[in-house]
């Protein structure tokens, strides 16, 4: 077994051990006004993405979620036109994955394993999306396979859908920003387009019930905003 195999599988061992404890965190909840925040906005400006990039409408587009969780970007492109059949979900964690088949309709194929080994052939997907995996992945060596694969099973003229955080969080150890000039580094030879979107959760939780717009007004300014939302295209 090579080395990076082996940073791979104990970072792997980690991951399994951090997200064990967080469930059920409130945080997370649709009654939270803070999270709904982030999840409308989000929504939005990725909707707007799509159609801005070109992709909308997405009947007929196949998809793979890298990190599909329990499924509820998997059921929002549903929702927004891909079917069932042509979606397909990996994740690293069995409940997860349980709880994603038990949410998802039926045809959703979603399976339990490493996104450092993708068994899908080359050029396979209109779309890959990533949402906040790299940021849990803190191992290099990890990180650059899980890119590869990425890069390898989408399509020629598909694209990558990338969100996640570009600032580390000084609370949590666990996580670990990816900043512009990694994304270049993780995917040389793309084209990569992507904007500072999400107001920095901490402040949206002690914001958002007292002034949604405030909310609003401060993530267009996008001083505190935390994450990059875009897409990752093949030259």
């Amino acid at each position: 077994m090579s080395s990076s195999s082996r940073s791979s599988q104990v970072e792997e061992v980690r991951i399994h051990e951090v997200y064990a404890k967080r469930q059920g965190d409130v945080r997370y909840s649709w009654f939270s006004p803070g999270h709904l925040f982030i999840i409308q906005e989000r929504e939005r400006q990725l909707l707007g993405l799509l159609k801005k990039k070109g992709i909308a409408p997405l009947e007929g587009k196949v998809m793979l979620e890298v990190g599909c969780g329990t499924g509820y970007w998997l059921r929002q492109f549903i929702n927004w036109g891909i079917r069932p059949s042509n979606l397909n979900g990996i994740d690293l964690l069995p409940d997860r994955v349980d709880e994603a088949r038990r949410l998802c309709p039926e045809a959703v194929r979603i399976e339990c394993r490493s996104a450092t080994e993708l068994e899908y052939a080359d050029d396979t997907f209109d779309l890959v999306l990533q949402s906040t995996v790299f940021s849990s992945v803190l191992d290099h060596n990890m990180r650059q396979q899980i890119a590869l694969e990425m890069q390898r099973v989408v399509k020629a003229d598909g694209a990558i859908i990338w969100y996640d955080f570009h600032v580390n969080n000084p609370l949590n150890p666990n996580v670990l920003g990816v900043k512009k000039q990694d994304i270049i580094q993780l995917f040389p030879d793309c084209h990569i387009d992507i904007s500072r979107v999400t107001l920095a959760p901490p402040l949206v939780r002690k914001l958002a019930s007292f002034s949604w717009l405030l909310c609003s007004v401060l993530e267009r300014i996008k001083v505190a905003n935390t994450h990059y939302l875009g897409t990752i295209q093949k030259l």
